[in-house]
């Protein structure tokens, strides 16, 4: 539905013939599909194949997946993640620099130092695995 924000205050064009409450519904979940969309198209889809139609249609389900699975890891992490856009999320939780070692058979976790997003990474690895982390180092 048209409409613009003003002030806090939601205001429609006379096109639209749906109640006020009815008509900011249907604005805001529009808002909220444009930006998955976004996401979509500036992770996954970025780099769609043009060519063959099932490579197409593969690669957008992947994308939805990923998109998905990706969402997931920000609810469950919690705090300023959970309404984190993709990119954001990617950037916190997927691209760490992190090495698993096994020295003397003791898994361990290197992380790095003092990097701002360990809490939320560490909840989001109890959540998913439910034990505790190997040693953090």
């Amino acid at each position: 539905m048209p409409g613009s924000r003003c002030g806090g205050i939601t205001r429609f064009s006379a096109v639209s013939t749906l109640p006020t409450t009815t008509a900011d519904v249907t604005h805001r979940a529009h808002a909220i599909i444009e930006t998955v969309f976004s996401d979509l198209i500036d992770g996954p889809l970025a780099h769609m194949p043009s060519g063959s139609f099932g490579a197409n249609s593969a690669w957008v389900q992947c994308a939805a997946i990923a998109h998905n699975l990706l969402r997931a890891a920000g609810t469950v992490a919690g705090g300023q993640l959970r309404k984190a856009r993709g990119a954001t999320l990617r950037r916190k939780l997927v691209d760490i620099p992190a090495r698993f070692v096994r020295p003397q058979r003791t898994p361990t976790l290197h992380l790095p130092r003092r990097w701002p997003w360990m809490n939320a990474w560490l909840q989001l690895w109890r959540n998913i695995i439910e034990s505790s982390p190997p040693a953090v180092v």
